[in-house]
């Protein structure tokens, strides 16, 4: 047994304020870093110099093992292997093998009182001076030890933490490195299996198949997108489906966390059991405590009988707690308990329960400042945030929104019994929208202009920013147009909404669009008489004679598509002239 190990009589040796802002920032920093497509050489190289800069460490090192507990893959900072030895006296072989037999964090409080030490660390050390403090911990991820994570630093540093709270931090950091070499070792980075996994067909002990595809359904047909954007988010939430790991999904609203978190349990071992879904939002601490954990009968007044709460519903599944960041902080210790240790009592209850559970969350929220504002608890931030994923808005994926507006299309025929179609320059009004409210919005969008179609056609004109009536444009540039009125009242008197500013994708050519009434979309010429303005026809006339009657430039006058200029004239029954 090496002498200092971790302890609790060492915690009071100590008296050095913990810094919850570096743990934080660190986590945060560490596991962007964990979820880019690099190799995992570098990514855990990239890793270790995070901890370097934010610990001030002098050493530090990550091990992953191979066969026989020999180191396979090494990653350092301050320090370098020495080619003698194999590689392995970044962290001694006697560590190593403590820490594979215990599975429990090495701690030697002195080191330049330590032989082990000294002689492991010497010729690699600038200075000859052996720090004060080693810490290793276990790698760890599904039950086993994949490596070695070691800092040696200085007690006195500025950001040294009372070494305890420096062993909690650094096996955070290990299990999130843990999962992200396991996932190495299972996919490759684009969601497929290693070609060493595709051979595996024999069958286990139980009578289940060992390759994971095998088990698993091939496609995500729900979720629509062939951006890359979204072909990343699709990779990484297929390598991570199959492991227990907790995901944080993360993105502006109404970008569709609900269904990829949908995705992760029916691509997941626990997709033949109960997929719960709670919006942690939408209901008080009192009600909420209820609706996740349950309450006996008469635990309170209107509880007629005992009820099974989420956690329970959800057993042997997946629960999904969307809007994570708006708990209040007294209910954050009382969730933080059951996913610590997997139990609960329900409201009332005395009786403790085990659940199974494989725990999703979602937020828009900025988790990292309500952290550090002391809004959000710093430990349980650190137990969600294991595997963030950040989901793409609308705006960054535009290829994908025409494929999108199809699909919500098709949906409202089958639901209304209606044969509705676009026509290609109405797909190309909508893929110029800017959607501040996402999915959720081009939905709406869509369902909007199907219900109010004039035609079994949908045509540019029939979307509400071709009508000046799309409140959402105020989203896009405040309600400067206004000028002080409010949005319903103007709408109310028959007035048009300003347009929303164009998109940098947009044509060259958008000054020419300040001649339009800011009443009346510019971006088309059918855009209705206004006052002394000149009718839609008359506009298209003036743009084509100005530009010799050439389509294409005509359509940079009007800020349009050669296309919209084209099925404009033919609407107006326009003749083009020739010379």
């Amino acid at each position: 047994m090496l002498h200092g190990r971790f302890d609790e009589g060492g915690r009071s040796e100590s008296a050095i304020k913990t810094k919850a802002d570096v743990s934080v920032s660190g986590i945060y920093q560490i596991s962007k870093v964990l979820t880019a497509s690099t190799r995992l050489e570098i990514t855990l190289t990239n890793v270790v110099n995070i901890l370097s800069s934010m610990l001030e460490m002098r050493h530090g090192a990550i091990v992953v093992l191979g066969d026989e507990n020999e180191p396979e893959i090494i990653a350092t900072a301050g320090i370098t292997p020495s080619s003698q030895s194999g590689g392995g006296r970044v962290i001694p072989q006697a560590v190593i093998d403590e820490i594979v037999a215990t599975g429990a964090p090495v701690v030697i409080q002195d080191a330049s009182k330590s032989e082990l030490l000294q002689a492991a660390l010497r010729t690699s050390s600038s200075g000859g001076t052996i720090p004060d403090r080693f810490i290793a911990v276990p790698v760890k991820a599904e039950r086993k030890i994949l490596g070695i994570l070691s800092v040696v630093r200085l007690r006195g540093d500025a950001t040294s933490l009372p070494y305890d709270e420096d062993v909690s931090f650094l096996t955070m950091v290990a299990n999130l490195v843990g999962q992200t070499i396991w996932l190495h070792r299972t996919f490759s980075m684009d969601g497929q299996q290693l070609p060493e996994e595709q051979r595996r067909g024999e069958k286990s002990p139980d009578g289940e198949r060992n390759d994971i595809a095998g088990r698993l359904p091939a496609k995500i047909d729900w979720i629509v997108g062939e951006s890359p954007a979204v072909k990343q988010v699709l990779a990484t939430v297929s390598a991570v489906a199959p492991t227990n790991t907790t995901v944080l999904l993360r993105g502006e609203s109404g970008t569709g966390k609900e269904f990829f978190a949908q995705a992760i349990h029916e691509l997941s071992p626990r997709r033949k059991k109960s997929f719960v879904r709670l919006n942690c939002a939408a209901l008080p601490e009192g009600v909420l405590e209820s609706e996740l954990f349950g309450h006996e009968k008469g635990a309170f007044t209107g509880a007629i009988s005992q009820r099974a709460g989420r956690f329970e519903l959800a057993n042997g599944g997946t629960l999904l707690l969307d809007e994570i960041g708006e708990i209040s902080p007294a209910f954050q210790a009382k969730l933080l308990r059951v996913l610590q240790e997997g139990e609960l009592e329900r409201v009332g209850g005395t009786r403790t329960l085990r659940v199974d559970v494989r725990l999703i969350c979602a937020t828009n929220k900025d988790l990292e400042t309500a952290v550090a504002n002391g809004e959000f608890r710093a430990d349980l931030y650190y137990r969600i945030n294991v595997v963030p994923i950040v989901l793409p808005p609308l705006r960054e994926r535009p290829g994908d929104i025409a494929r999108l507006a199809k699909v919500f299309l098709k949906r409202f025929n089958k639901e209304n019994g209606r044969e509705l179609a676009f026509e290609p320059s109405a797909l190309d009004v909508v893929s110029h929208c800017r959607f501040p409210g996402n999915v959720r919005e081009l939905e709406n969008c869509v369902r909007r202009t199907a219900t109010l179609a004039q035609s079994r056609t949908i045509v540019p004109f029939d979307f509400a920013c071709k009508n000046g009536q799309c409140l959402s444009s105020l989203l896009w540039k405040g309600a400067d147009g206004l000028n002080g009125g409010n949005a319903i009242d103007a709408l109310a008197r028959g007035n048009a909404m300003p347009a929303g500013p164009p998109l940098s994708a947009r044509p060259a050519g958008a000054a020419q669009r300040e001649v339009a009434s800011k009443a009346c979309d510019p971006d088309d010429p059918a855009c209705p008489a206004m006052g002394a303005r000149l009718t839609e026809r008359e506009r298209l006339i003036d743009a084509m004679e100005k530009s010799g009657w050439v389509q294409a430039k005509a359509a940079r006058i009007l800020g349009l598509t050669p296309r919209q200029v084209g099925y404009a004239i033919r609407r107006h029954g326009i003749e083009v002239k020739k010379f």
